[in-house]
């Protein structure tokens, strides 16, 4: 039988327009939680005690201050965060959450917003996304576990996001699978390969240069717009629209990810572990920077989420020497750009596009029985610690960290998909 994982993730609402006096208290709410955010991170607090000091004279309900007592110290410790953004969203803790649901509604579910003191919150109706309808009709059922859930102000409409968590079957290793690399990065968005007997089939390649394109644009535009004092609703507008756009590039890939895995027979999906790759990236800071914007780790979990939900086992495996190696003979080659060049002059390899190099050495490193893979390349002198336990197969269990995965608002003007922050931090960005 299947052991069960879990799943997290961010279900997303659009408030119903509010009446005048409600819209009024939102604001206040919001208004009052920013103050006080700012105070609290202004005073250099790094413990929910020092938070509390700060906190316990604001007008607002024990739920928004017990988050703010866990999220400052995060801002500190956490993402080394320097200065904050005006945009950070309200957050509440999950003891203030109330749900409430009748068929009978136009919007059939509403959510009481949290206020301070007693017999002072209030009910505001929810206009759902029907793709999201099932986790919300088990959110009311009490059949997922509600996490943080956070309120935010977009110009002229307000956005409720609640982060859930549920089981879902972890599907087993096949006893002969056929394992599927996936590569991930900035020239190449996605390249991935399965081996069958030994050899490469049917690559899949995934262009970077939209993604890479709508970054630097972003950047740009960010910039001027700031530059010239532009209204803070500006942009916010012009931000929004780029982190959808990423984030539909995103989704498409993932999606694209695991269709090619499922035309194998018993595929299982391989991906490198990148848990240390901001601590291992050493290509100056402009790379850097450039390579840290991107999520890998974002990009990877969303094919996770989406292999699991499709009953496609996933593996991780060290990443070490991946796009370096040749995966004919095992040689150290060179890499220079899209192309990998091998050195061994016996090796029937002379020159190879690097990232599918990688995909490949990443579904080789598959290892379904557990057992201790070497991780030292043919060819490779680099001085090891030699220690007994490097191996290419570093099982990981599957990561259920929230990845602030949601799907759009359902409008009438918006269609519906999926939403992962791709660019910033929650330090600056408020995620």
């Amino acid at each position: 039988m299947s052991a069960t994982t879990t799943a997290t993730k961010t279900l997303e609402a659009t408030l119903a327009p509010p009446t005048a006096h409600k819209e009024r208290r939102l604001r206040r709410t919001e208004a009052t939680y920013r103050r006080a955010l700012r105070d609290a991170f202004a005073s250099g607090a790094d413990t929910q005690t020092a938070v509390n000091d700060i906190v316990t004279d604001y007008d607002l309900s024990s739920y928004a201050k017990d988050a703010l007592k866990q999220y400052v110290p995060q801002l500190r410790r956490t993402y080394d965060a320097e200065e904050l953004a005006e945009d950070h969203p309200v957050r509440f803790t999950n003891r203030g959450w109330h749900l409430d649901h009748s068929p009978d509604r136009a919007h059939e579910f509403c959510w009481r917003v949290p206020q301070a003191g007693r017999g002072t919150s209030f009910w505001i109706p929810l206009r759902i996304n029907p793709d999201q309808r099932e986790l919300w009709d088990r959110l009311y059922d009490g059949d997922v576990t509600v996490g943080e859930f956070r309120l935010r102000q977009h110009r002229s409409s307000w956005t409720l996001h609640v982060t859930v968590e549920y089981e879902i079957e972890h599907p087993d290793t096949p006893d002969d699978p056929t394992p599927v690399g996936f590569d991930v990065g900035e020239s190449s968005l996605l390249v991935g390969c399965a081996v069958e007997q030994g050899a490469p089939v049917d690559p899949l390649f995934v262009d970077g240069g939209r993604a890479r394109h709508l970054r630097k644009e972003m950047h740009t535009t960010l910039k001027r717009l700031q530059e010239r004092g532009a209204a803070e609703w500006r942009v916010d507008e012009r931000f929004t629209h780029y982190q959808h756009a990423l984030t539909d590039i995103v989704e498409k890939a993932s999606r694209q990810a695991v269709e090619y895995a499922r035309q194998f027979e018993d595929p299982v999906i391989v991906l490198e572990d990148l848990t240390y790759i901001r601590e291992s990236l050493a290509y100056g800071k402009w790379m850097n920077r450039r390579l840290h914007a991107w999520a890998f780790a974002r990009l990877q979990g969303r094919i996770e989420d989406k292999a699991l939900e499709a009953g496609v086992p996933v593996e991780y495996v060290t990443a070490a020497y991946t796009s370096q190696t040749c995966h004919a003979c095992g040689h150290v080659g060179h890499r220079d750009g899209d192309e990998f060049r091998c050195t061994n002059e016996g090796c029937w390899v002379t020159e190879y596009h690097a990232d599918l190099n990688a995909a490949v050495n990443i579904a080789d490193r598959l290892d379904p029985w557990g057992e201790s893979l070497p991780l030292k390349p043919a060819g490779d002198d680099f001085p090891r610690d030699g220690s007994a336990c490097d191996s290419t197969m570093g099982h990981r269990e599957a990561s259920r960290e929230p990845r602030q995965t949601t799907l759009s608002a359902y409008s009438s003007e918006t269609s519906s998909g999926s939403e992962t922050s791709l660019v910033g931090s929650p330090a600056v960005h408020g995620g």
